[in-house]
């Protein structure tokens, strides 16, 4: 009985708590309205004119820049590692030795592999000669054949294992991290290097709905690096992603190529600059002008007898806090950009100063 009775006071205290704060909105809500209403009645609004403008479309975003290429380089074949010839930062051209790990078990099952191959290489030779004479069938023959061709595989799969013992580069770049030392043993999928390639690198940026469709591959872009003042980086987009991820913009990558003292570091802070055409005499309004949003299209345009009209309008290129009208409005109107929320179609105003 008594859970019962704190329960239902609590309930109750809620309830009381919601219908407090519920009043306290009404009331707020009201002051604004009012406040906003001047002393005639007419909705307080303010206004500006419609007017050609020259929009530059000039576009600039902010990323961090990655290796064109990277790689965790791992091993394939067991064994213990006899000498390392790199240590971190060393710059590597692919195909240079960098591992070598004792081959002497790799080396028998190479001679193994090559004395089985000799063997049935000579048998077949031997079954051959006999098969003309009769004395062995097709089928042995046949199969003799087919082992041998097993050797031949088996024996360079035994060469390549071998020459894998000289672990080289997959790829030029820079050692960014050791995982092994001398004496190390090696298992197959043993990490041995990180190796990056900065000579040229890939500016990752989001560009939105409203600019990505200003861009094309191969397109020349600007880079600046904020550790480098005054210095601009030449860049070309080099990807323009087909489809946008969960925020809505496209990710878009801009190769750049690095000095020749590989000064620009993958993860460092730049700022891409992509050039446009710009917009001669266009109409553009505030963006804050728009019912509701753009996605509404309509505005509200002020009359000589200081009354409002809803109009639809057609949008075009949103650049920043403007928005292109390509129809619906004329050059000299009066659009409200301030006190929508309490117009309606034909409503008395008062213009704000």
């Amino acid at each position: 009985m008594k859970k019962l009775i704190i329960t239902l006071v609590v309930l109750i205290g809620s309830a009381a708590l919601i219908a407090m704060v519920l009043t306290n909105n009404k009331k707020e809500n009201e002051a604004k309205i009012e406040i906003i209403n001047q002393g005639d009645g007419k909705a307080a609004v303010k206004v500006t004119s419609v007017s050609l403008q020259d929009m530059d479309l000039s576009y600039s975003v902010n990323g961090n820049f990655a290796p064109i290429r990277e790689l965790e380089m791992k091993s394939e074949n067991p064994g213990i590692v006899v000498s390392i010839s790199v240590n971190e930062g060393d710059y590597i051209r692919e195909g240079q030795v960098l591992v070598v790990v004792d081959d002497k078990y790799l080396s028998l099952q190479q001679e193994s592999a090559e004395e089985a191959y000799q063997k049935l290489l000579t048998d077949k030779e031997r079954y051959e000669s006999s098969f003309e004479t009769g004395g062995v069938t097709r089928a042995q023959l046949d199969e003799i054949e087919l082992q041998l061709r097993n050797a031949k595989i088996r024996l360079e799969e035994a060469k390549r294992r071998r020459g894998d013992a000289n672990i080289k580069a997959p790829i030029s770049g820079i050692i960014n991290k050791k995982h092994i030392e001398k004496g190390a043993y090696l298992g197959p999928g043993s990490p041995l290097f990180d190796i990056v390639d900065v000579s040229s690198l890939k500016l990752k940026v989001s560009v939105d709905e409203n600019h990505v469709v200003q861009f094309k591959k191969g397109d020349p872009v600007d880079i600046r690096v904020p550790v480098f003042p005054g210095k601009t980086f030449s860049g070309r987009i080099s990807f323009i992603a087909p489809k946008a991820d969960q925020s809505l913009n496209f990710p878009v990558e801009i190769r750049v190529n690095n000095d020749k003292e590989s000064r620009v570091k993958a993860g460092m802070y730049a700022t891409a600059i992509f050039s446009a055409d710009e917009i001669k005499n266009a109409l553009f309004v505030p963006r804050s002008a728009f019912v509701g949003s753009v996605q509404n299209q309509e505005v509200y345009v002020l009359r000589e007898d200081q009354t409002v009209s809803l109009r639809n309008v057609i949008p075009g290129m949103i650049v920043g806090d403007r928005v292109e009208i390509l129809d619906g409005l004329e050059e000299g109107e009066q659009i409200v950009v301030s006190g929508q929320i309490n117009l309606y179609d034909g409503v008395a105003v008062e213009v704000l100063q």
